[in-house]
């Protein structure tokens, strides 16, 4: 958690203390400690859940939208991220506009995983997890199964296998 959040907790929840603690002083303390966090840390077997999100630029033109239906001009950016599901990290990132779309990403975030790992050679995906239709594409299915990863992606209703 940022330092700056962590001073914004312990002032709401520690009313009672003589002296709260400054964001200056959390963060020497926490840069004093001696914490190993490689340890345990395992590379074998990767699960990955693929997923992304918009995230609107601005607030402007909102009301116009509402009130009138124009349509504002300004978009939105992606997020598409790959997490090991087993130790919650955060493996591969993406932003793009809105007009990418998120089955074209896949491809792009395995290799980031595959590519950037600790043993780039050695690195095994098990699985690929998308709960999305977005990613249910003959194209990411064949990908999948080249590099012998396991698919968990949701087909739609109406797919075709091919």
């Amino acid at each position: 958690m940022p330092y700056r959040q962590t001073e914004g907790i312990i002032n709401a929840t520690g009313k009672r203390l003589p002296a709260n603690p400054s964001y200056g002083h959390i963060c020497k303390r926490i840069n004093k400690q001696n914490i190993d966090i490689s340890r345990g840390k395992t590379d074998d077997d990767l699960i990955l859940a693929i997923y992304s999100t918009g995230i609107k630029v601005t607030n402007r033109g909102q009301w116009m939208n509402e009130k009138w239906n124009v349509q504002n001009k300004k978009g939105y950016l992606k997020i598409h991220v790959a997490i090991n599901i087993k130790t919650k990290e955060i493996l591969a990132l993406e932003v793009t506009n809105e007009k990418v779309h998120d089955g074209k990403m896949l491809k792009k975030l395995v290799n980031h995983v595959l590519d950037n790992s600790s043993k780039p050679n050695t690195t095994k995906i098990k699985s690929i997890l998308a709960d999305d239709g977005a990613y249910d594409s003959n194209n990411n299915f064949r990908y999948l199964e080249d590099k012998k990863i396991m698919s968990g992606i949701k087909v739609r209703k109406n797919s075709c296998f091919s």
